[in-house]
């Protein structure tokens, strides 16, 4: 919220779901945990979209807050269903905001049609968007729910993980990754997460974390960006790819990195650049019609 509020991208929606940060966040974050990773992700994403024109469905996997299904809407890009998991705590959360908030519930209300649009407590379910409470650590009863919410397995399927496979075991994502390539014929999987964590700057960054009560569980395949791929690949996925935020950030529109460099004075060059090789995007692709 504080990132689109200085100006570095759009979003008309953040704003009811995230209350205004009190304090400024480094100019470091801002440029490389937001904005570099908001736009590689969603640069993945309108691709999927844009090579199976939409016919497909997107998951996204401990979704949050997250505002992505409006921000696809607003740009015609809406898949034929989109679905959002995470604890049923957070998504009681997020159903109220929508429920109370116009501009949110009115587009799904727009983009819903056929019978009467399902909401309880823990989840929401309309023609086109669906929130389910679940945990990721066990996949019989995810696929299970989103089943409930009309997940058809034979749709192209893409589902995004943004900083969420860490927090489980190894053994526990890998059961997911595992259960999303059997599942779906043409499937992709798009995770953003911590990589080179055992130097000094990554054991820094986890120290930090865990003052805050904040446990890596998954941190160990986090150790490179080859540790990354091998999950992947070990699981089922036919291919794999993975490039560290630095990367990504090189690869970006460049006249719009000078535009939000321009935005903040970032001091710690090297502190940025280090803080973009400890993160990355990965994906992986399993497609029996050479989509």
């Amino acid at each position: 919220r504080f990132a689109v509020s200085v100006g570095y991208w759009k979003d008309p929606y953040i704003q009811y779901f995230v209350r205004q940060a009190k304090e400024r966040k480094a100019p470091e974050i801002n440029r490389g945990k937001y904005y570099a990773r908001v736009h590689g992700v969603s640069y993945l994403i309108k691709a999927f979209l844009k090579k199976t024109e939409c016919n497909c469905q997107i998951v996204n996997l401990g979704a949050g807050m997250d505002t992505l299904f409006w921000r696809l809407k607003d740009e015609n890009l809406l898949p034929r269903k989109y679905f959002e998991v995470d604890f049923p705590m957070i998504v009681a959360r997020k159903i109220h905001n929508i429920k109370s908030k116009p501009p949110l519930s009115k587009p799904i209300m727009e983009s819903h049609s056929g019978d009467s649009l399902l909401i309880d407590s823990h989840s929401l379910d309309s023609s086109r968007y669906s929130i389910v409470g679940a945990d990721l650590r066990f996949s019989s009863d995810l696929e299970e729910k989103l089943k409930k919410h009309n997940l058809d397995i034979h749709l192209p399927t893409l589902l995004v993980a943004e900083c969420v496979l860490v927090y489980m075991t190894p053994q526990q994502s890998a059961n997911l990754l595992k259960w999303a390539a059997s599942t779906f014929p043409v499937v992709m999987f798009i995770n953003y997460e911590q990589v080179n964590m055992t130097d000094r700057f990554g054991q820094i960054m986890i120290e930090n974390l865990q003052r805050r009560q904040c446990n890596l569980a998954g941190v160990e395949v986090c150790r490179s960006l080859d540790s990354q791929r091998e999950r992947l690949l070990l699981n089922g996925w036919e291919t794999a790819r993975a490039i560290d935020m630095m990367k990504v950030y090189s690869f970006l529109p460049q006249a719009d990195v000078k535009r939000i460099e321009g935005l903040e004075f970032l001091d710690e060059k090297e502190l940025f650049e280090q803080l973009m090789q400890h993160y990355c995007i990965c994906w992986a692709s399993k497609d029996s019609s050479n989509l």
